[in-house]
């Protein structure tokens, strides 16, 4: 009987050893498709290599001094921003209606700076940051359907579950309060 030999399931081709274009090309391919921090990025690129590494494609301390090349060299070149993420990420979060607790625990766990992430929030906030907190509130409000956006009849027994609702998306109990106790959304409605 003929020996058969392991092949490859059909249309997958073996992986060959990890180098420093394929990573690049890992690099700009992802930052084609989603805005990242440097950290984020940087932790994308990490766990490729670590997969590599697990496969036996590279030596994992030569791949890691990669990854820290290309991540700082594409921080330098304006590839990838903390500033622009943040600034992104803050007005997309607002116009959502996320409370700045929220945005300030999404930037950070991306690895963006703090100072980074309160400059970008006064930015976004102009002078008054306690309006624009209830803006986003009364946005939440609206797109969940709480206090003034519930049917009459239903918001008396829903009270406690949307301030609730509004506590956990990071609102202040005043803010949260102004927003489920109102009689009516207000006059003009919501911009954005």
């Amino acid at each position: 009987m003929a020996e058969t030999t392991a092949r490859p399931p059909r249309g997958r081709r073996p992986l060959g050893p990890l180098k420093k274009s394929s990573l690049e090309n890992a690099a700009l391919y992802y930052l084609e498709r989603y805005a990242a921090s440097v950290e984020g990025l940087r932790r994308v690129l990490a766990r490729r290599v670590e997969k590599a590494a697990r496969e036996e494609r590279c030596d994992r301390e030569e791949a890691s001094a990669w990854v820290a090349e290309i991540v700082e060299r594409f921080a330098r070149s304006g590839l990838v921003d903390d500033r622009v993420f943040a600034e992104a990420k803050v007005a997309s979060r607002r116009r959502r209606g996320d409370s700045a607790k929220r945005i300030q625990a999404e930037l950070r766990e991306k690895g963006v700076d703090a100072s980074i992430i309160t400059g970008a929030l006064a930015e976004e906030d102009g002078d008054d940051a306690s309006a624009a907190e209830l803006e986003a509130a009364w946005r939440l409000a609206r797109r969940r359907r709480l206090g003034p956006y519930r049917a009459a009849d239903q918001r008396a027994d829903a009270r406690n579950r949307d301030l609730a609702a509004l506590g956990r998306a990071g609102f202040g109990f005043s803010t949260a309060k102004a927003v489920v106790d109102a009689d009516e959304p207000p006059e003009g409605g919501i911009p954005g």
